[in-house]
Parts: C-alpha cells; sequence; structure tokens
C-alpha cells in the first residue's frame, strides 16, 4: 500500500533536484501528465485501502487516463481552445474524492484502534 506513495515522494524529490527544464509548449501536457499520476496512485491507494486493487487496472487507468487527456489537450491545441481545462477538472475532482476517503478510512482504523485499546484497559 505504501510503496505508490514512495515511489511518488521519491519522483518529486527527483524532479525538484533534477536541472531539467519543460519547454513552454509541453506545460500543459506534463501538468496532465502529473495529473494523472496523481490519481492514479490515490485510486491505487484507495483500492488497497477497499481490498480490490488490480494491477492491470492500475496500470491501464493511468495509460488510458492519461493518454486520452494528452489527446483532448491536442485537440484543444487545434481548435484554440483550452480543453485541457476539462481534464484538469475531472482528475482534481477525482483526487480531492480519493484524498477524502483515504482519510476517512485511515481516520476510521485510527479510531477503531484507539477504541479497541480502551476497551482493553477498561
Amino acid at each position: 500500500m505504501w510503496l505508490p506513495l514512495i515511489g511518488l515522494l521519491l519522483g518529486i524529490l527527483i524532479g525538484l533536484l533534477s536541472p531539467v527544464e519543460i519547454p513552454l509548449g509541453y506545460v500543459k501536457y506534463t501538468a496532465i501528465a502529473i495529473l494523472a499520476a496523481i490519481d492514479t496512485i490515490l485510486g491505487g491507494v484507495r483500492a488497497q485501502l477497499e481490498a480490490r486493487f488490480d494491477l492491470t487496472i492500475f496500470l491501464s487507468g493511468f495509460i488510458i487516463n492519461a493518454a486520452f487527456a494528452a489527446l483532448l489537450a491536442g485537440l484543444g491545441d487545434l481548435l484554440g481552445l483550452d480543453l485541457y481545462l476539462g481534464a484538469v477538472i475531472a482528475f482534481s475532482i477525482r483526487i480531492f474524492d480519493n484524498v477524502g476517503f483515504i482519510r476517512r478510512d485511515l481516520l476510521d482504523v485510527y479510531f477503531r484502534r484507539v477504541k479497541r485499546a480502551r476497551d482493553a484497559t477498561g
């Protein structure tokens, strides 16, 4: 369960310490790829907490979501529209939904442990 989060933190650290600069023309695509990665990782953590994680769904979800978002951004560039914002909004909603679920689940586990400890001592 913690492996995806460790990978995310390691990737962020490498990205911050790396001297690579992203060309201005690729900023939209990079932002969408980052959001797709965060969405996929948090979705994987949520699936693991729900005991329904499947690596095939995890990997295919990342690839398909990132590809569709990139195609949407590319189509928007061709039409002169900011269609990438649709992907940004969709990923953002899913990220906040997954973070909320993970937070509630972890707090539920914590409070159950505290209650068990109280019941065992009292």
